[in-house]
């Protein structure tokens, strides 16, 4: 019985979109939450939560776009085809946001607010396009002869609009309850507030999108209600639930450290519902991970190298975590 070479790597890509969307989610997150806070002092801390640690963050999706790249070329040259405009719109947030990490602890007191609004610009520019290519994912793209077959504005349509925004909610909360954890006191207490109203409004997003996919798509429909599927599948609704009154609970409790975890099992538990949704399709609704897997030689090579180097990326970010960790209070910084 030979190795599954495609769906070994179909694995590692999922996992490292899940890393992506939990680390590189909060930072953006907090870059959302900034319109919410006017205080200087309250921005210094909540950008010094993540100054050490955010640009490793990214390195999990360069690890997913090479290991499709890798992996998946077919699925590679569609996706960029059909979702160049949202990916570059995405990438330019993204280098907004950077930008306006390294220089805001730089900047004049007459330049802090440009940067204040590039940063926060940047990260819902970011996470507004990330959701956007997510939804246009979601309602699949057409492919005719191994080519994208669709139009370059395809994905302006209202369900990858709406997952856009349902992103930034996602990511705010993830930002928020990260706060929570990392922060005391007044500011602390606001985010508290703060990341109650994230958590309802992410639940209705969830049923919102849960109900949203089945209807467009048949094939969703019955995956998720054919039986046995039914019985199979029921815990994860369920689930989201029991973590949505847990997260709430928390939120109104003294727990520093709960709140985020509970959010981190949420995003978990939307993540495995989409999975469920497109199992095995890399290119919904026609391309199966087999149908788009590169040659078994390419596969082999480059997994090598992915089973080398994921370990390294697991231990410097778990190890500048550690190094990183505990309260951020005022006045203490990283730069």
């Amino acid at each position: 019985m030979g190795v599954d070479l495609p769906l070994i790597w179909a694995v590692i890509i999922l996992f490292g979109v899940m890393m992506y969307v939990v680390m590189d989610g909060f930072d953006l997150g907090i870059g959302i939450l900034f319109p919410f806070f006017q205080d200087t002092a309250d921005r210094d801390v909540m950008m010094n939560t993540v100054a050490p640690v955010w640009d490793g963050n990214e390195t999990w999706l360069v690890l997913g776009g090479a290991g499709l790249l890798a992996a998946f070329p077919l699925a590679y040259a569609v996706v960029l085809s059909a979702l160049h405009l949202p990916l570059i719109l995405m990438l330019t947030g993204l280098i907004f946001r950077g930008v306006a990490f390294e220089f805001r602890f730089k900047a004049r007191a007459g330049r802090l607010r440009l940067w204040d609004k590039a940063f926060a610009g940047g990260s819902l520019t970011a996470t507004f396009f990330q959701g956007v290519t997510l939804g246009a994912f979601l309602n699949g793209l057409p492919v005719a002869d191994g080519r994208y077959a669709g139009s370059s504005i395809s994905w302006l349509a209202p369900f990858p609009i709406f997952t856009g925004l349902g992103l930034i909610v996602a990511y705010a909360l993830l930002g928020a309850t990260w706060l929570v954890m990392k922060t005391e006191g007044p500011l602390q207490q606001r985010l508290r507030a703060i990341a109650r109203r994230l958590t309802i409004a992410l639940l209705a997003v969830i049923v919102a999108i849960s109900l949203w996919t089945p209807l467009a798509h048949p094939a969703i429909a019955d995956r998720w209600f054919s039986l046995p599927n039914l019985f199979w599948f029921a815990p994860v609704p369920l689930l989201v639930l029991g973590t949505t009154w847990l997260l709430l609970a928390r939120l109104r409790g003294p727990g520093h450290t709960a709140p985020f975890l509970l959010t981190l099992a949420l995003v978990f538990l939307g993540y495995s519902g989409l999975g469920i949704s497109l199992w095995p399709y890399v290119i919904p609704p026609s391309i199966t991970i087999w149908d788009a897997a590169g040659p078994p030689q390419s596969l082999g090579f480059t997994l090598v190298g992915a089973l080398f180097i994921i370990p390294i990326i697991l231990t410097y970010t778990g190890w500048s975590y550690w190094v990183f960790r505990g309260k951020v209070r005022h006045g203490e910084g990283y730069h």
